[in-house]
């Protein structure tokens, strides 16, 4: 964790990470890469950790965008960054990381037909047309951070975000970013039993 902050502040001088409870050195490890670190006393799910860390960020009036990024080296900063010029430059106010917008990313083959399935579920749900619904990876502005309201704590606040690209008429687009699948991301959440747990969410949400 320590190095990817470290990286990322190179790029992104603003980090914020969020303590979703945890209990090992995750704390100490963020705060030595050069991250601000927002406490939750006990774990709320990812969903939760995600509101909190845009309404932190967003107290700094003089933010104009605002990137989600994984601290397990699973996420690209120059894909970020991509991004990022991409909402300075056109009229979008959210885009989405895809890992299917290109050949980088090789997800096995329960992971792809699970990923798929909640992209037919949300697009037909949403209206909101995309080819990676569950991606971690996303950059927004003010606005889009304003509108998108995270009330779902757990996994299906990826399904929420979508819903609410739709409902708020949020003009969005995606970008092909590249996933690294490791050990360690794996562990933290990229395993197939966390895929079950998404499908459980879309279904039961």
């Amino acid at each position: 964790m320590r190095d990817v902050i470290r990286q990322a502040v190179e790029v992104f001088p603003n980090i914020v990470c969020v303590d979703d409870g945890s209990t090992d050195n995750s704390v100490a490890e963020a705060i030595a890469g050069g991250a601000v670190v927002v406490r939750h006393p006990i774990n709320l799910g990812q969903g939760a950790a995600l509101q909190t860390g845009l309404e932190y960020a967003m107290r700094d009036p003089s933010a104009e965008f605002f990137v989600t990024f994984d601290s397990d080296g699973q996420h690209g900063l120059e894909d970020a960054f991509a991004m990022v010029e991409r909402l300075a430059h056109e009229p979008l106010d959210i885009i989405i990381g895809s890992r299917f917008l290109d050949g980088r990313t090789k997800p096995g083959k329960i992971k792809k037909i699970v990923l798929k399935l909640a992209v037919v579920f949300e697009n037909v749900s949403t209206g909101v047309r995309l080819t990676d619904a569950h991606n971690g990876l996303r950059a927004m502005n003010r606005a889009a951070a304003s509108a998108i309201q995270i009330e779902q704590n757990r996994m299906a606040h990826a399904s929420e975000i979508v819903a609410k690209i739709g409902q708020n008429k949020l003009r969005y687009a995606e970008h092909p970013v590249h996933i690294i699948y490791t050990d360690y991301s794996r562990a933290k959440g990229q395993s197939v039993w966390n895929l079950v747990n998404i499908l459980n969410d879309l279904i039961f949400k």
